[in-house]
């Protein structure tokens, strides 16, 4: 569809047809010599005497006409708009915090086929179709075990952030769980976020070991910038390993200060239904956002001017070349 910036420029189209209708006529005096027999070396071009008004040819007044319509158009800028785009922008931010210690190897997470594997590949299963359904929100992945680590920032890319979760594996960030560092290092993302709604959903099958923030002043910290947390506990809380034995107290206590939801999850199918539960409960749609791509074509109009200018000198060269040599031919047969 094609479309100006500036079309009021198109008031002026009429003006130098106005001043040829209205305007009085430029009147020059020039000097010119009575030659008797200029009949014989006119070359058929009309004589007389007193004032000379040149005929304008249509022609003449067409390619006139045509390059001033080119200047009009050029300065109205015009533009042709694309096909409509549209894009969804983030509802909220959901940040993901996964705990990868060495325990999560342990084999007891039951997946969806009945199968038993490790609790790690069960996780993942699961927060594979969690990512994959994130149309409409912006999406982190956190990962923590001796030290906690931004995988994914916030995205709504989802097929990367299902690419780099299927890279995880047990003990890839250490042993030990830091639980609060991996809160802390999400409020940090969640502080360059402008969306409104902030969900983090914490994975974990241990107890916190080796943090240096304690988990509930992090978790303090993320309700007074309006972060909701979700915990999630997966392991056996009667292990007999300190650090390994996932601390169910410390969960509960960190989804009631954000005004969160503590769930535990023993499989495949309860995992699945828990997160389908965290999403009913922030029930937000994007916001559609559409455009319609511009592009200038300017360039066109002005590079037709140019070109037709450059046609029209060389053509009156050819035609003024034409006339001297028809006059010369004239004087020599004279």
């Amino acid at each position: 569809m094609l479309e100006f910036d500036a079309p009021l420029a198109f008031l002026a189209l009429p003006l130098p047809f106005l001043v040829l209708l209205f305007a009085p006529a430029r009147r020059e005096r020039v000097q010119a010599i009575r030659l008797p027999f200029f009949e014989r070396v006119s070359a058929g071009l009309p004589t007389g005497e007193g004032a000379v008004i040149p005929a304008r040819k249509r022609f003449q007044l067409g390619f006139t006409g045509l390059l001033w319509l080119l200047v009009i158009t050029t300065i109205a800028r015009p533009v042709w708009l694309g096909d409509p785009v549209t894009r969804t922008e983030a509802a909220r931010d959901i940040m993901l915090a996964v705990d990868i210690s060495g325990s999560m190897a342990t084999v007891d997470f039951s997946g969806s086929d009945g199968a038993v594997d490790s609790r790690m590949e069960g996780v993942k299963q699961v927060l594979d179709s969690f990512i994959a359904g994130r149309k409409d929100d912006r999406i982190g992945l956190i990962v923590f075990g001796s030290s906690a680590y931004v995988l994914v920032p916030f995205t709504q890319d989802e097929a990367a952030a299902r690419q780099l979760l299927a890279t995880l594996e047990p003990g890839m960030a250490g042993q030990n769980t830091v639980l609060g560092d991996a809160i802390g290092l999400a409020i940090q993302s969640f502080a360059a976020s402008e969306v409104e709604e902030r969900v983090m959903i914490v994975l974990s099958d241990g107890s916190d070991t080796s943090s240096r923030m304690a988990p509930a002043k992090a978790a303090d910290i993320a309700a007074k910038n309006g972060v909701t947390i979700h915990t999630i506990a997966v392991g056996d809380p009667e292990g007999e390993d300190e650090q390994n034995k996932v601390d169910i107290a410390t969960l509960e206590a960190i989804a009631d200060a954000t005004g969160g939801t503590f769930n535990r999850a023993e499989d495949s199918q309860g995992l699945t239904e828990i997160y389908q539960g965290i999403d009913a409960l922030h029930p937000v749609e994007g916001k559609a956002v559409s455009w319609r791509p511009r592009i200038p074509l300017t360039m066109w109009t002005s590079g037709a001017f140019v070109l037709l200018t450059i046609v029209g000198y060389l053509a009156a060269l050819a035609l003024r070349w034409r006339r001297v040599r028809r006059f010369s031919a004239a004087e020599s047969r004279a």
